[in-house]
């Protein structure tokens, strides 16, 4: 299994990440998580990062997961030619239900088991990768339901990883005093957990998983 799970978005370094894709470069980028914002601002933030991960040398294209609401087969199809699946921070409750309506749970557990791709994201897009979402509501939403999606407050992860990932941790975002909430609510829960400031990144190749700066 391949990943890069970042506290914040890309720093001025993407060699990590590039090792991971060990010479691959089409991307799936994914931006449910920012689907509560105006449809303009969810474009303009959604055009940065793309021109981000192209002057990186890397070749993103959205997709966007509620084309494909009820539609896993097709999901499927699109994600199986892509090298990295990467998904963007937001509200983790609005991104998970995304990924349940869209299969996007099933089709990317997959794809990562059989090492066909490579999944990369931050803030939202790690945090869904644990077994639960409790505690982060301290800092997301869960009520929060922009149009088109269901209701269902959806409280199991990906499971993909064991442990939750913590992004913000102690730094200068505007969400790091929610974040000593949930760190207090894992630590009282007996949870485990892997605490991330924002300039670093867990990296997980195969076997081998470290946390470096980027």
């Amino acid at each position: 299994m391949r990943l890069f799970l970042s506290s914040a978005p890309l720093g001025d370094r993407s060699d990590a990440l590039l090792a991971v894709l060990r010479g691959g470069r089409r991307t799936a980028f994914i931006a449910n998580a920012a689907d509560y914002k105006s449809p303009d601002d969810r474009q303009r933030s959604v055009r940065r990062d793309l021109d981000d991960f192209a002057r990186r040398g890397l070749e993103p294209l959205e997709v966007d997961l509620r084309e494909h609401f009820g539609d896993a087969a097709g999901l499927r199809e699109r994600l199986a030619s892509v090298d990295l699946i990467w998904a963007r921070g937001g509200n983790a409750f609005i991104l998970r239900r995304a990924f349940r309506a869209s299969g996007a749970d099933t089709v990317v557990h997959r794809l990562l088991s059989d090492d066909a791709v490579a999944y990369g994201g931050y803030s939202a897009g790690v945090s869904i990768l644990c077994p639960s979402l409790h505690g982060v509501e301290l800092v997301d939403d869960p009520a929060l339901v922009p149009a088109g999606y269901e209701g269902e407050i959806v409280w199991d992860g990906l499971g993909v990883l064991p442990y939750k990932v913590v992004p913000h941790y102690r730094s200068s975002h505007p969400e790091s005093a929610d974040v000593e909430r949930v760190v207090e609510y894992l630590t009282q829960h007996h949870t485990p957990f892997v605490a991330l400031r924002d300039g670093t990144a867990i990296v997980r190749d195969g076997a081998r998983e470290r946390v470096v700066a980027v």
